[in-house]
Parts: C-alpha cells; structure tokens; sequence
C-alpha cells in the first residue's frame, strides 16, 4: 500500500461567494448564507474527495463500503449546478413570493405594509424557518441591506461550514 497521507492537497477556495453575497432574496433569505449558492457544499465535496483519494480509502476502507458509488456521489454533488438566487432567475420560477414582491415593487417582504393580510404567509414562514433551522440569514426586518449583509458576512466568517469561505488559499 502507498503512503499517500503527507500528500498535498489543494483547492482554491470558491467564487461563487462573490456572486451572490449582495443578494437577499425576496422572502427575506440572504443567498450569501446558503451553502448551495455561495459554493460551501462544492468546495467541501472536492476537499472530501481529495483526502479520501490522498488517503487511499479504496485500498483499506471497509469491504462492504461501496467506494466506486461514494466517489461518484461526490462528483455528482460537485457538478451540481449553483443556485444563482431568484433575483438572478434561479429557484422556482413561480414563486408566489418573488411574485407579490415584484407586483408591490418591494426588494423583500420585511418591506410589506401588508403583512397582516398576506397571502403568501403560510409559504413565507415555511421558507424562513427551514432557512433558520440549517442556519442560512433572513432579513424579517425594514433593515438597512448593506449594513445587514456586512454584519452578517463578518458573523459568517466564523461560522462553520461558511468559514471556509475565507481561508486563504493555500500556496
């Protein structure tokens, strides 16, 4: 067996970040949050599949485990294709959300002075908690965006697996 345990491993750290970190979607999810999008979920698949590789699990790994099938779920995540985030045409394309924002010319729901009435509560609120329990952002306030999104980019910076995102890259 080789020893491949010294060897080293490099990836750039991902740009997908830099495309959607000004984006907050239009129910109030900030995409820069969302390991989909900014690239989080890509990055850590490759650097996975790296160490598995330099680690030579295919040669000592259990024999039941299927390695040829594991390594193929790994690529395949790492081809999926980045969400680009609604505001540039990305996620469901009928979003009732996105919709009603668009119709009130509002940039999200924290700008609704019909909150009480809303018909799209139900799917907001679904949405927004699903977004909070895998620990993406959401803006629920009139709030300042940028000043948000630069509290929440330095809040990210040490928050795991977002942290990633701001190694610096290896030599």
């Amino acid at each position: 067996m080789v020893d491949r345990s010294c060897e080293e491993v490099h990836i750039s750290k991902p740009d997908s970040f830099e495309n959607v970190k000004d984006q907050i979607g239009f129910c109030g999810i900030w995409c820069g949050s969302c390991v989909v999008g900014n690239g989080v979920l890509r990055e850590l698949t490759g650097r996975y599949e790296e160490v598995i590789r330099a680690y030579g699990l295919q040669e000592w790994g259990p024999k039941e485990f299927d390695f040829r099938e594991f390594m193929k779920g790994l690529r395949s995540i790492q081809e999926m294709p980045l969400c680009q985030g609604c505001r540039k045409g990305d996620g469901k394309p009928n979003c009732e959300i996105r919709i009603c924002a668009s119709g009130k010319k509002i940039n999200d729901c924290s700008e609704c002075d019909q909150s009480s009435d809303c018909k799209n509560s139900d799917a907001l609120q679904k949405m927004r908690e699903g977004a909070l329990r895998t620990g993406l952002f959401v803006k629920t306030e009139n709030l300042d965006r940028r000043k948000l999104i630069r509290k929440w980019t330095s809040e990210l910076k040490g928050k795991w697996p977002h942290s990633i995102l701001f190694m610096p890259d290896e030599p």
